[in-house]
C-alpha cells in the first residue's frame, strides 16, 4: 500500500510518461494482463488508456487490472490511469 506522499512522488514522475497500452472494446484479457505485468516489473510505472468504446470505466478498468497484476492504483483521471508495482530485486524508482 502507498502513502500519500509516495503517492504523489509518483503522480508527478508519470506526469511525463507516454501511455503504452490501450484498453478497447475487448475490455481486459488474459494477454492484456500479461503484457501489463510484464511492463510492470521492468518499469515499475505505467500509464493506460481506457477507450471510448471499452465495457468498464477507467475505475472500474484500474481496479481490475491492479487486482491481476497484484500492482497499485496510483491515480484515475478521466480515461486514463496510473499503476505502480515495485521490482524487489532491481527496483527503478527511488523513494
Amino acid at each position: 500500500m502507498l502513502t500519500s506522499k509516495q503517492r504523489a512522488t509518483l503522480r508527478g514522475i508519470a506526469s511525463t510518461y507516454e501511455t503504452i497500452f490501450q484498453v478497447g472494446k475487448g475490455g481486459i484479457s488474459d494477454t492484456l494482463v500479461q503484457q501489463v505485468s510484464d511492463a510492470l516489473r521492468k518499469r515499475e510505472l505505467i500509464k493506460i488508456h481506457v477507450l471510448d468504446n471499452c465495457p468498464l470505466s477507467a475505475r472500474e478498468a484500474a481496479e481490475e487490472l491492479s487486482e491481476k497484476t497484484e500492482s497499485d492504483v496510483v491515480q484515475v483521471i478521466g480515461s486514463r490511469m496510473v499503476l505502480f508495482k515495485r521490482n524487489p530485486k532491481e527496483p527503478v524508482i527511488k523513494f
